[in-house]
């Protein structure tokens, strides 16, 4: 299994200054992860360390600052130490006796945004009396720790490791092949493809492959008819990149599936019933409209940047003219989204599936429509019906509403 961002389990450490969040990290993961001091406020931004946990396996511990931080500048570590709360899979509560409403508003906020979390009570080396924290979290997962004798860690670990959800691996692409099928990848090198490398859903796609025991065949745009000439037999699966697919469906015959590494993303990663159906706000945009391009990694723009140039310009020609775009980059779900019709958000491939799917719900909540760079671009160019094809439910989903649209 691929360990990099997108493949790891991300772990938030919670809790008021000085309740021991850095020093329970330290022991929990055998390392000096955090700077540790008796003196308020030691953690001043989110601090991540990446690496392997028995019996978790990959996974990134961020150290928070506390949400009971003061002044103006307090108030902008709290601001930071929140926006981490849409990156992780389950959340740590770390508290001592001085239970207030930092605590309570940490849980209803857990709740809200259906974040699995664990209490740890630290500190009871000091034989401090627990019942009434016990009261608050009877209905939790908790467990009575000492970060500084090692008391209950190793419980806290194990019931880190049950409570963690077990989400439904969804592949990419090998629940649509046999072995000994071929899939043929049409990758395309251009200045967004680094020399030597391959982006992660191609790499992810070739491995997943492999593992079926099919065959993989990888060629660049120019290829495709050169290398669908020479098989003996058409490919179980075609698969492009987005911004060529009204290019490679003009070269690939009807009959042969045909798919976006984007697309692939969106159900791997997301959920593609619910982009696919962001996707119809398309018809209702004017050109008063407001379109925010929401990006999970920041990288440099290029000339012809997908996201930055070619998605606002073909959809701009398609509505008439006129939409404000806006670009909001990075892992953190950006609070400023007043007034936006749709989200178009890339395909992810650096944020964990529990990390979009939270952005989605996100949307959802906010009564925003979202979409993905792969549904939207096949859309524009008339082709989202037959790349859905290979998804019968969310092809349907879309032939049904695109029928009354």
């Amino acid at each position: 299994m691929l360990t990099t961002g997108g493949y790891r389990k991300y772990l938030g450490f919670f809790g008021k200054r000085n309740v021991g969040k850095s020093s329970l990290i330290n022991v929990l993961v055998g390392q000096d992860v955090s700077i540790v001091s008796e003196y308020p406020g030691t953690t001043t931004d989110p601090v991540y360390k990446s690496l392997e946990i028995h019996p978790i396996g990959p996974v990134t511990v961020v150290d928070t600052p506390g949400v009971d931080d003061v002044g103006e500048l307090g108030e902008l570590r709290v601001k930071k130490a929140k926006e981490v709360l849409y990156k992780i899979d389950l959340a740590v509560l770390v508290v001592d006796e001085r239970w207030d409403d930092y605590e309570e508003w940490l849980i209803s906020t857990f709740k809200k945004m259906d974040i699995p979390f664990v209490v740890a009570l630290n500190k009871v080396d000091n034989c401090w009396d627990t019942s009434k924290v016990l009261e608050r979290v009877k209905n939790y997962p908790h467990q009575s720790v000492s970060a500084k004798t090692g008391e209950g860690v190793e419980k806290l670990r194990e019931l880190i490791t049950n409570t963690l959800p077990k989400e439904e691996d969804i592949p990419l692409l090998s629940d649509l092949i046999d072995g000994g099928e071929i899939v043929l990848l049409v990758v395309p090198i251009d200045l967004g493809a680094p020399r030597g490398r391959l982006i992660m859903p191609q790499v992810e796609a070739i491995r997943e492959t492999l593992d079926r025991e099919a065959i993989c065949v990888v060629v660049k745009e120019r290829e495709l008819k050169w290398a669908l000439e020479k098989l003996k037999e058409p490919p179980a699966l075609v698969v492009a990149d987005s911004h060529l697919i009204s290019r490679i469906a003009a070269d690939v015959p009807e009959e042969i599936p045909l798919t976006t590494f984007s697309i692939l993303e969106a159900r791997h990663k997301g959920d593609l019933i619910e982009l696919v159906k962001g996707v119809k706000q398309i018809e209702k945009l004017t050109p008063e409209s407001k379109v925010v391009i929401m990006e999970a990694c920041s990288h440099v723009p290029l000339v012809e940047d997908i996201g930055r140039v070619k998605i606002p310009r073909w959809l701009t020609n398609h509505v008439g003219g006129g939409i404000e775009f806006e670009v909001k980059s990075g892992k953190e779900f950006p609070k400023d989204l007043d007034n936006v019709d749709l989200i178009i958000h890339c395909g992810g491939c650096t944020l964990t599936r529990a990390m979009m799917l939270r952005r989605i719900r996100e949307a959802k909540r906010r009564g925003i429509s979202i979409s993905n760079y792969g549904v939207v671009i096949s859309y524009l160019h008339g082709i989202l019906e037959r790349v859905l094809r290979p998804f019968p439910e969310a092809h349907q989903i879309f032939v049904e509403e695109n029928a009354v649209m």
